[in-house]
């Protein structure tokens, strides 16, 4: 049988970036000298199929420091924390290996550093996610004030608004984030914004990328986790850029076969916490059904790569 023709739009870059690369490294690393058990506190990126892989290993995933023995070393996920959770670590004298990624480490110092000067912050980010909980967990509460959209700006109360600084969460819409900006500096002029965008360069490479390749294709996938800020903002920035039809799934078992019915063009990316067997899986599922011919859409080239934390090269 003929199988139908199919183009595949690969985006790169797409999947692992050097935070999450570093992170994960961080884990196998920590069972490597320490041995099994190793706890972690949060998913240490969010993606389950990297997190059933370090769990097999040997890692122990919890949310919260209480539910951690104090005589096995604990790891913090690449999304941050709040300043009282290492603190409480040390109370308790244990070992423990922080895996934030140095950009979201920027983004805290950030923040510490307005803080000092007098400046009240604002955090552009989501509620509830472990990075903005973990920013705004820098400073003593009511020192950070949320805001999510453009609206939220309008029902501000800030106590100075001429002593005001903003930062961002790192996986956010480039686009969804300069419009927040541009409320916050109509309403409040003389906001100091970042030294250097905080937003994080994998996530506007990503974005980018699907931005070049939504016009060309019928529908575009993002393979990421459900609770990955920074996938699902890639399938938002597809459907804004003019893709008909944009789908975040897990895995290739997820692919919605009807949907794509009739399609001659088709995206595939992945969020930053995406390992790229992962996109493999879902290319070689597309060739079970279709006659493919696959280009890749290279807008950027990454070559950035953080160090492991020192007490992780030392011998045990």
């Amino acid at each position: 049988m003929t199988l139908p023709p199919l183009k595949l739009y690969l985006a790169a870059p797409r999947g692992f970036c050097a935070g999450v690369d570093r992170a994960i490294k961080i884990v196998e690393m920590a069972l490597e000298k320490w041995g099994a058990p190793v706890y972690v506190r949060h998913e240490i990126v969010h993606n389950k199929y990297v997190v059933d892989g370090l769990r097999e290993k040997g890692a122990v995933f919890v949310e919260e420091l209480s539910e951690c023995p104090d005589d096995r070393p604990v790891i913090f996920s690449a999304h941050g924390v709040p300043k009282a959770v290492p603190k409480a670590a040390e109370a308790r004298n244990m070992v423990f290996v922080d895996a934030t990624c140095p950009l979201v480490s920027k983004v805290h110092i950030e923040a510490e550093r307005h803080h000092a000067a007098g400046l009240q912050m604002v955090m552009i980010g989501h509620q509830g996610h472990p990075e903005t909980i973990g920013t705004m967990g820098q400073l003593p509460e009511g020192e950070v004030l949320l805001v999510e959209t453009p609206e939220d700006v309008s029902d501000l109360t800030v106590r100075d608004p001429q002593k005001l600084a903003y930062v961002t969460q790192t996986t956010l819409s480039i686009d969804d984030t300069a419009d927040i900006v541009s409320a916050l500096k109509d309403r409040f002029p003389a906001i100091v914004g970042p030294h250097k965008e905080d937003i994080c360069y994998a996530t506007t490479n990503r974005q980018i990328a699907v931005k070049e390749i939504a016009p060309k294709v019928d529908a575009l996938l993002v393979v990421g986790a459900p609770n990955s800020s920074n996938s699902k903002r890639l399938v938002e920035v597809a459907s804004k850029a003019g893709c008909g039809y944009a789908q975040l799934i897990q895995r290739a078992e997820e692919i919605d076969w009807r949907a794509l019915s009739g399609v001659s063009a088709i995206g595939i990316t992945a969020g930053a916490s995406a390992p790229e067997v992962l996109i493999k899986e879902v290319t070689d599922a597309f060739a079970k059904h279709y006659d493919v011919v696959i280009e890749t859409v290279e807008t950027a080239q990454e070559n950035v790569n953080f160090k492991v934390p020192r007490v992780l090269r030392e011998p045990a």
